[in-house]
This record gives C-alpha cells, sequence and structure tokens, in this order.
C-alpha cells in the first residue's frame, strides 16, 4: 500500500502564487498513492479557479473514495468563517482531504479549536512581534480496507503555533486511542519529527525533509505508524505545485506475530 501526504497550497506555484490545475493533476498523478492525505485545500474558491480540488484529485489518482472536511467555510479572507459540517455540499470552503482507492468502511471528522485569543508572533526580517489569529484546524480519520486487511488512516493540518499544535495533537491522538489495528497519521504537523514523536508515540515511516520545496530545511509533514504496520521505506518528492514536498511511504500491513 503506497501512502502520501501532501500540502497543496491550493494547486499554487509558489514562485509566482499563481494556481496550475494542470500542474496540481500531474502532481497527484506522479504520486500514485493508494490512499492520500492533503491540506491546505480548496473548494470553490475564486484564488483556485472555483475548482473542486478533492474531486480533480480523486479523478486523477482513481480514488472512489474520498472526504473532503472544511476547516474554514466562504471565501478566502475576511469572509471565513470556522466551518461546522453543516455546509452545503458546494459552498466555499478550505481545509483537508483523504482519498482512498481502496474502499471505506467509516469516517471520523474530529474539530480542533484554534488559540481563541491573538498570540505575538516573530516573523523573519521584523523588528517587533506581530499579533495573529490562529485559524480552527480539523482532522478526518477513515477505517480503510486494504488488500492486506484494515488499516485506520488519519490526515490533519495542525496551527503553526508551537505550544497550542501540541496540545491539538494530544487531543487528537486521545480520539483515536481506541483504534485496535494498524494506524497511519498523516499530515502537515508545523512541528519536527522528534518533538512529534514524543507527543504521538508513533513510529516514523520515513523521516526527510518537506519544507521548503526548492531548498527543504525542516520535516513538518509526517506519516506515523502504530500497530502493525510496517514501513518498507519512503521519499520526499518535489512536484509542480506547493512550496512544500510530498512525503510519500510503501507500507506492508503485518500478521499479529509478525515484527514491525
Amino acid at each position: 500500500m503506497r501512502v502520501a501526504t501532501f500540502n497543496i497550497l491550493n494547486g499554487r506555484v509558489p514562485t509566482d502564487q499563481h494556481v496550475d490545475l494542470d500542474g496540481f493533476r500531474r502532481a497527484i498523478r506522479q504520486l500514485d498513492a493508494d490512499v492520500l492525505a492533503m491540506q491546505e485545500v480548496d473548494r470553490n474558491q475564486h484564488r483556485s479557479d472555483h475548482a473542486d480540488l478533492t474531486a480533480i484529485a480523486a479523478e486523477a489518482m482513481d480514488a472512489p473514495e474520498h472526504r473532503f472536511v472544511a476547516a474554514l467555510s466562504g471565501g478566502a479572507g475576511a469572509t471565513w468563517v470556522a466551518a461546522t459540517g453543516e455546509e452545503q455540499p458546494d459552498a466555499a470552503a478550505y481545509g483537508i482531504a483523504l482519498l482512498s482507492r481502496f474502499p471505506v468502511h467509516g469516517w471520523r471528522i474530529v474539530r480542533l479549536a484554534p488559540v481563541p485569543v491573538p498570540v505575538p508572533m516573530r516573523f523573519s526580517g521584523r523588528r517587533r512581534p506581530e499579533l495573529v489569529r490562529d485559524e480552527p484546524r480539523v482532522a478526518v480519520v477513515a477505517d480503510v480496507e486494504s488488500p492486506e486487511g484494515p488499516v485506520t488512516v488519519v490526515n490533519t493540518h495542525l496551527s503553526f503555533i508551537d505550544w497550542w499544535n501540541g496540545r491539538q495533537l494530544r487531543r487528537l491522538m486521545s480520539d483515536i486511542a481506541d483504534d485496535s489495528g494498524a494506524v497511519v497519521l498523516m499530515g502537515d504537523l508545523n512541528m519536527e519529527p522528534d518533538r512529534t514523536a514524543r507527543i504521538t508515540g508513533m513510529r516514523a515511516a520515513v523521516e526527510a525533509t518537506t519544507y521548503p520545496t526548492d531548498a527543504p530545511r525542516q520535516q513538518i509533514d509526517h506519516i506515523r505508524l502504530r500497530g502493525p504496520v510496517r514501513s518498507d521505506g519512503g521519499e520526499a518528492v518535489p512536484l509542480p505545485v506547493s512550496d512544500h514536498r510530498a512525503l510519500t511511504a510503501e507500507l506492508t500491513l503485518l500478521g499479529p506475530s509478525a515484527g514491525l
């Protein structure tokens, strides 16, 4: 089973910020993932030509099972509000998506609250910290029936605020604590591998720097494993769109007596 996580930057090319839907399709085909986790996904947004990026990806990878989950609804910018899950199927929104070539027997959504007040942040090239507002975050959990057996797959995109994203990750781990068997956690966690390992207690499927795509210095995108599942290798892949490299892994589900 080949899995991948990809922060798609709304299908934009980082050099000039234009949306390249053909490049996005090529990127998804190049990944050739059986299960794909995407972050920064637009639906019906002006900046991405009002496209449904989840539907485009599903067609490109031939994934009959797919779910877009909105973190924010409305148009990009000032009109955004926290999504509730009650939005119309074609409403403008922004969030994450999980896609699978294999059957999915159940979906769950975990909503992760933002920091409730503006937070001072320091930015490169600026002398003083600036107050920024956090965004609502969300996770989606799928019960996937792979050819090798069942596996729980989780996708999320956590806050860029360090002390808060750890809290969000702990909240998510508590929600999947009772999921037995093989578990695969994927997404843009906005934290480095050591901290991710401490909080989740999960094994890395692959360690490779993913951001920024042209000269990556950090790994903030992750594929983490728990239970009877083994990584047979993976890599960080530069693609025609996004400021992140996609992270891929080849996974094997194991029997109860097999070693990890």
